[in-house]
């Protein structure tokens, strides 16, 4: 890798116009490209102390071993020219869009002589006009065969076309009227373009206009007493009519509009958008990307370029709606306008209806990146590939099978508590699940208090953990390694998790032959995962040398720059973004956070309802209540005398003294609060 110093330009040859830059590699590969309204405070960015860049883009410059750039004349001219080489060169650290499914298109061929509509996937091609997308094309195919009885357009193949020409005799639609037949001369091409031009207008949103045209031709009909026209119109209504009830009506019946939203995580973002034409929801489409940046606006301005960079101008709405505006509102504006031909507005919706479709969209980019990982996580071979990927890049003898995570979750030192992850096989053992309440105390015979910062509280975990394990597995002989674990140290404050589904619950593992129960812990795990660096994985590594376990495997992922650490190892292993034994570390490692923080908020609510009747000894929850039910409010408790106190069923002549003691020692008189909503609880 080279250092960017090696070939850094000189400021002063830096222009300050607007421009587009590339970076390639030492094979003359172009691997970024970039763009700026001035080059010169743009490129010097790239060439501050590496160790003040983003991970991402420090890696992209030192791959890189040259820059260049070219002037251009406008903010918008350097945006297309962005596109233009960023489709030509395909540069590995640019964002890279792609459908997290195939999703179908109504496609009608106006390049051809005689216009044809089709379903139709894939990249799309110059001069066919595209609808969509849909959900499935059972929902095309309905849709086109109701609107083929007014809009009869040519659906058939090149070859079906050319024999009915040949033999002189249309196929079957053109019979039942739903084809205009061009092909034997029913009508000429010019008239069978009118026709698919019609359907185009309708299908763009134009509806209004062919509805009430056919409604002046069926009551002209049946003015001149032309019945069977007249029923023959009005079922051509009906088909249209019945082709828009299938599109939701959610805006606007003149709105035009496309609402993007976005999902995101550490690695991922997936981005779905409705199409609303003249009101009603068109189509969907979603993709899923891999960021290379933390820069939302950034994501939003290279989804629309890719979006709208090679589509008919008619495709361009009106309004372009997003979760967070781009990184160059302005430019994107502009040049959606010139493509389109007339203003676009690009804007974030803050309130009414189209803030609500917005959310749905949301919702819909979350449930579609939640598919993505599962399904990810769920293909037998990558979870196999991941698990060689670890046993290659860590130097284990075999592949971890079982792994289990441990993550410390606590806020400024309170309410510390840890959580323990199990996956096994590449999937996660949510039976298997601990939860542990940190102590904040040292496990030596003298138990004396100690800071509780992440790495005394993962040591404790670590500890209690490993010597349970060490105790359980006393006598247990042979362990099978293949075998689970169910139970938890309940007496040491860890218990049993439960993950937000249905985990395997059944028992494995070495029984106990006294009790008949699994042997709580006398499982080992092939690897263990610590959230943290190196001070974490080396403070985790002594817990086990202190306790002489030598078969476990240990490493810490950082989040930062995603580095797993090794025991004192002053290097960390760096594994590729690509790699799945990454992606299968980063899944334990944030099932862990989640498991462990959402323990940490239960424990955090409980802990800051308070009373003044906390902290009298035999007062529990049940006789405090008790006691407010009776006298209705501290204040009035305050008041009481023991004999009154003593009325209240539970409360005996030593707890009333104990609490009149207690009050009257207190504070002024306040009433308990709830101290996360300041709801005043008595």
């Amino acid at each position: 890798m080279a250092h960017p110093s090696t070939y850094r330009p000189k400021p002063g040859e830096i222009p300050t116009d607007p421009g587009v830059y590339r970076f390639r590699d030492a094979h003359g590969r172009v691997i970024y490209v970039g763009k700026a309204k001035s080059l010169r405070p743009r490129l010097s960015s790239y060439f501050q102390d590496i160790t003040a860049l983003h991970p991402r883009t420090a890696t992209m410059v030192t791959t890189a071993a040259s820059v260049e750039w070219t002037v251009v004349r406008t903010e918008v001219e350097a945006l297309q020219l962005e596109y233009s080489w960023i489709k030509e060169f395909d540069p590995r650290f640019n964002v890279k869009y792609r459908d997290d499914k195939s999703y179908p298109f109504l496609a009608v061929t106006m390049g051809e002589e005689y216009p044809r509509a089709q379903v139709m996937r894939g990249a799309k091609r110059k001069g066919t006009r595209y609808f969509g997308p849909y959900g499935h094309a059972w929902a095309i195919r309905e849709t086109l065969d109701l609107l083929l009885r007014v809009f009869p357009v040519r659906t058939c193949s090149s070859g079906v076309f050319k024999r009915a020409a040949a033999s002189g005799r249309p196929c079957l639609l053109g019979y039942i009227d739903k084809c205009s037949a061009p092909c034997v001369g029913r009508v000429s091409a010019d008239e069978h373009r009118a026709i698919a031009e019609d359907f185009c207008d309708f299908m763009t949103g134009n509806t209004t206009r062919f509805v009430k045209r056919l409604e002046t031709r069926m009551k002209e009909a049946a003015a001149e007493l032309d019945f069977e026209q007249a029923a023959r119109l009005r079922d051509d209504i009906g088909a249209l009519s019945k082709a828009l009830e299938k599109q939701s009506v959610v805006l606007g019946d003149a709105t035009d509009a496309d609402v993007f939203a976005l999902a995101d995580d550490d690695l991922e973002a997936a981005v779905q958008v409705f199409h609303v034409r003249g009101g009603r929801i068109r189509g969907q489409r979603g993709w899923v990307v891999e960021k290379e940046s933390e820069d939302l606006p950034s994501l939003v301005e290279h989804l629309l370029l890719q979006v709208y960079g090679d589509v008919e101008r008619e495709a361009i709405p009106r309004e372009v709606l997003v979760p967070t505006l781009p990184a160059d509102p302005e430019a994107v504006t502009e040049w959606l306008s010139s493509v389109r031909g007339s203003a676009v507005s690009v804007r974030v919706p803050q309130r009414g209806d189209k803030r609500t479709l917005s959310e749905t969209v949301r919702r819909n980019a979350e449930q579609s990146l939640a598919r993505h990982k599962v399904a990810r996580a769920g293909d037998l071979t990558l979870r196999s590939k991941a698990l060689q990927e670890l046993q290659e890049y860590l130097g284990l003898d075999d592949a971890p099978l079982r792994i289990e995570c441990y993550d410390v979750s606590h806020v400024q030192g309170t309410n510390v508590v840890a959580s323990m992850v199990v996956f096994e096989d590449g999937l996660p053992r949510k039976s298997e699940y601990r939860r542990f309440i940190v102590r904040g105390t040292a496990s030596g015979a003298d138990d004396e208090p100690v800071t509780v910062d992440d790495t005394a509280a993962m040591r404790e975990v670590l500890t209690r953990r490993f010597r349970r394990y060490l105790e359980d597995a006393e006598g247990a002989g042979d362990l099978d390694l293949s075998s689970g674990v169910v139970g938890g140290d309940t007496a040491g404050g860890a218990t049993p998790g439960t993950g937000d589904d249905d985990g395997d619950a059944s028992p494995s593992g070495p029984i106990d032959p006294e009790t008949g129960r699994p042997r709580r812990f006398a499982y080992p795990p092939s690897l263990v995962v610590v959230d943290g660096g190196l001070p974490q994985v080396n403070a985790a590594q002594a817990v086990l040398d202190e306790l002489g376990i030598e078969e476990v495997a240990l490493v810490g992922l950082a989040k930062r720059l995603e580095e797993v650490w090794l025991p004192r190892d002053d290097h960390p292993v760096i594994l590729p973004r690509t790699s799945e034994g990454l992606y299968l570390l980063q899944r334990l490692r944030d099932e862990a956070h989640r498991f462990a923080i959402t323990f940490h908020r239960q424990r955090r609510s409980k802990a800051m309802t308070t009373s003044q009747l906390d902290g009298i000894p035999g007062l529990g929850e049940s006789r405090q209540k008790a006691l407010l039910r009776h006298f209705g409010s501290v204040k009035r408790l305050r008041a009481a005398e023991e004999t009154d106190i003593m009325a209240v069923p539970g409360i005996g002549p030593s707890l009333a003294s104990a609490i009149v003691t207690h009050l009257a020692q207190g504070a002024a008189p306040e009433p308990a609060v709830n101290l996360t909503t300041g709801e005043v609880l008595e």
